[in-house]
């Protein structure tokens, strides 16, 4: 590997990217970028290799396959910084550069009082990465606390704030998701309270608190934490165990589709959609109706504690992954009639 510095980058290249994403397949870039001043943007997307269609922007390789190695140039950025921009006693401003580990953000705005993403604790990646799939967990949604999205806009080489209302927010998607090569995520502004409003509908957290002996109205660490003991029992460590967390998305359907499914299988678990004539089912529950919990081929498998988790358990490829989750998908659409879609960012490869 040769590498090369400039003021504010490292390029590297024919760089392994083996560390660069949780599954921990193999997996390589003829050019990885690795950015420590979002100045240095324009410079850099001067080059032919940048500009071209297939750059890849790396956060910390926790929602994408590998199938294959990346076809371009890799771009990660390593920019961490934190800043509290306004605060009037009631909410806060709070910028987050797009390298930020997203847990250590959320663990630095509770330690500063702030509330609004303890729900959204313990999920792995960066800052960057946040807005552009639209994180959630146990009944919140990034887009309620953005504010603003600072990027660099590859068309027009400029620096661009994109406000919350213009960054086309919906479930698992965004702007950003729907044209992957246009914008790279420099930073996040967040407008967070100063007051707790607890988010306790989600199945799980009530119970988890009282084993904790919380009594009374929890604090927002306090849920925080109880969201982190959920995830580290359901979610196996990607440090331990390869993963990208989730790896299929909830499908919508229309609510016709969801009350015939609920009439066969009165079990199923069963949510409000965006509207009155959606409802969103749980993938995790009909993939393991499927009977696919716990399963292994070779090296690619699927967590015995959660049916929604692929997991590689040493030497898969990312192929090996995909093959995998395509037979999931397709059980699933045997038996119910309903098409589940991966939640990571598939490279080297179409679903």
């Amino acid at each position: 590997m040769n590498t090369a510095h400039g003021h504010g980058y490292r390029i590297t290249e024919n760089a392994r990217l083996d560390a660069r994403n949780t599954f921990g397949v193999r997996a390589r870039a003829p050019m990885l970028v690795e950015a420590t001043d979002t100045a240095a943007l324009p410079e850099l997307f001067g080059y032919a290799m940048l500009r071209a269609p297939d750059t890849l922007v790396l956060g910390g390789g926790s929602n994408l396959l590998f199938a294959g190695d990346a076809p371009g140039a890799v771009l990660a950025l390593e920019t961490r910084q934190i800043a509290l921009l306004e605060d009037d006693g009631h909410t806060a401003l709070v910028r987050a550069d797009a390298g930020v580990a997203w847990h250590d953000f959320v663990l630095w705005t509770l330690g500063h009082g702030l509330a609004g993403l303890e729900n959204l604790a313990l999920i792995p990646g960066t800052v960057g990465a946040a807005p552009i799939q639209n994180i959630g967990a146990y009944g919140v949604e990034v887009r309620e606390s953005v504010q603003t999205v600072a990027a660099f806009d590859r068309t027009t080489g400029t620096f661009v704030r994109l406000a919350a209302s213009d960054c086309a927010f919906a479930y698992r998607d965004s702007l950003f998701k729907q044209v992957p090569d246009r914008y790279v995520v420099t930073a996040v502004e967040f407008r967070l309270s100063r007051t707790f409003q607890p988010r306790l509908g989600y199945a799980g957290i009530e119970d988890e608190l009282r084993a904790m002996g919380v009594e009374g109205a929890p604090r927002a660490a306090q849920v925080a934490e109880a969201v982190i003991r959920i995830r580290r029992r359901k979610l196996p460590d990607p440090t331990v165990l390869g993963n990208a967390g989730s790896f299929f998305k909830n499908p919508i359907v229309p609510a016709t589709q969801a009350e015939a499914l609920l009439a066969g299988h009165p079990g199923m678990p069963l949510f409000r959609g965006a509207g009155d004539d959606t409802r969103k089912l749980s993938a995790a529950w009909l993939i393991d109706q499927c009977g696919w919990k716990g399963h292994r081929d070779g090296d690619a498998g699927v967590s015995a504690d959660h049916a929604l988790v692929l997991v590689n358990h040493g030497q898969a490829s990312g192929q090996d992954l995909l093959a995998l989750a395509r037979r999931i998908a397709a059980s699933v659409q045997a038996r119910f009639g309903v098409a589940i879609e991966p939640e990571p960012r598939l490279v080297g490869a179409r679903w």
